[in-house]
């Protein structure tokens, strides 16, 4: 069969029932991108509209519980999972010692999550065959059968109450054993809390200092495991100069291999090219003038546009500064899914700021408190930034406040950092809550689940 070849912009497809035998050079040249042509672009509404529908996540799970459960016609199966209204629900099991709490914890989830709280006794309340025949063990004093006890566990979790709105298995499993026979079975929960009293917890609890465990646990089912479904890092990094911003940046880049974009950075790099949009923003970086949002928009968001940053991901900074230039990035559909706002009072940045200069032989950077120069002749030829001075500063810094307020108000979930500490302990701070995924909303607690 001859090969047949898709060309979408730059990129070409091959498909071929027997590639073994077309060329292999020629096959390597078509799945290649030119490098001479222009960067491949993919809209960034694809990623959006799959992260803002978890639509990653939704396939994750289907398939899961499709490998879990085998059904025989899979396409049905995976109809009506979806006909739920809720395909991820809280799967939960609650284990610990006697009088270590787990009843009032339970009745407190269920109560909190409307999800169907089970125990070994109720589930011997049911009025099946398999019921009677264990009661038949009780009734002789006898230990129920572990196969038995599963398959109750089993036949209860399957039904329609527990599918749509999930459980917590109070006390169950009791050994390794059930717990693996439950594994292997299907039974597969979300979260596993195992309850534990030491003497030190029972004597805060008798001085009533003890923190209440429902809403520790509570705020830990609620929690969302971090998703193996393929996830773009898109962050936006907010602060005063002198803040890092630019390290910060770096550090996330490297460690992260996302696409390190300062926005003067890139208008320098542009205006020393030899193209139509360079020639025209040359004069305003010249002059010290500001480049129109317009044009820097434009710049901007080919650059986001590009494979490197949707595949691997964006961290960006110099841009927006104000209000209407974020809201006009968002109507380029160039959506942040982090958002930093480094914090740190004016005196900070005046000492952090005033006080640098840089080598212009070697290019290091040094501070007079924090990195002074290692010599006198380092010293002497040590240069200052004009932007650097303290009138420019105090300018600069009354710009960035003008506008904070208003882009906090716009980005009500970003997360607020202490800058005014070492640069390694910031980065930690802003890695937590990057890899982490977003808390999920407490059910509404008058929602139908019939």
């Amino acid at each position: 069969m001859t090969p047949i070849t898709f060309s979408l912009a730059t990129c070409e497809f091959v498909l071929a029932s027997d590639l073994d035998s077309y060329d292999k050079q020629t096959a390597n040249h078509l799945i290649a991108m030119d490098e001479t042509a222009k960067p491949l672009r993919i809209p960034p509404e694809m990623a959006i509209y799959a992260e803002k529908h978890e639509i990653f996540d939704l396939v994750q799970t289907l398939v899961m519980n499709l490998m879990v459960d085998k059904p025989e016609d899979p396409i049905q199966y995976l109809v009506g999972l979806l006909k739920r209204g809720s395909v991820e629900v809280p799967r939960v099991m609650l284990l610990g010692p006697p009088a270590s709490g787990k009843r009032t914890i339970a009745r407190k989830l269920c109560e909190h999550t409307q999800v169907i709280h089970i125990t070994a006794s109720n589930i011997l309340k049911e009025d099946t065959d398999l019921t009677k025949k264990a009661l038949q063990y009780k009734t002789k004093q006898q230990e129920i059968p572990g196969d038995l006890w599963i398959k109750l566990i089993q036949q209860r979790l399957s039904k329609i109450d527990c599918v749509r709105r999930g459980w917590v298995l109070e006390g169950i499993p009791q050994t390794r054993e059930e717990a693996l026979s439950l594994q292997e079975a299907g039974v597969a929960p979300n979260h596993v809390v195992l309850l534990e009293a030491p003497d030190a917890v029972l004597i805060e609890r008798s001085q009533g200092k003890r923190i209440d465990p429902v809403t520790g646990v509570l705020t830990y089912i609620l929690s969302q495991h971090r998703s193996v479904a393929p996830h773009t890092p898109r962050v936006l990094l907010f602060g005063p100069p002198g803040s890092g911003k630019s390290l910060q940046a770096k550090l996330i880049s490297q460690k992260y291999n996302i696409v390190n974009l300062c926005c003067g950075e890139l208008l320098e790099a542009v205006s020393a090219d030899a193209t139509n949009m360079g020639e025209l923003i040359k004069p305003y970086l010249e002059s010290g003038q500001q480049v129109p949002d317009s044009m820097v928009l434009q710049i901007l968001t080919e650059r986001l546009s590009r494979l490197d940053c949707t595949t691997r991901g964006w961290v960006l900074h110099g841009f927006p500064r104000d209000l209407e230039q974020a809201e006009k990035l968002q109507e380029s559909n160039f959506i942040p899914s982090r958002v930093f706002f480094l914090e740190m009072t004016d005196d900070v940045a005046i000492e952090r700021v005033t006080l640098r200069s840089i080598d212009p032989v070697t290019g290091e950077r040094y501070h007079s408190l924090y990195k002074p120069a290692p010599s006198p002749e380092v010293q002497t030829r040590l240069q200052f930034n004009p932007k650097d001075s303290e009138a420019q500063l105090l300018r600069r810094l009354k710009e960035y406040w003008a506008n904070a307020y208003s882009l906090q108000d716009l980005y009500p979930e970003a997360v607020h950092i202490n800058a005014d500490q070492d640069p390694h302990t910031v980065f930690e701070s802003l890695e937590s809550r990057l890899v982490g995924r977003l808390p999920k909303s407490l059910p509404d607690r008058g929602q139908n689940y019939s």
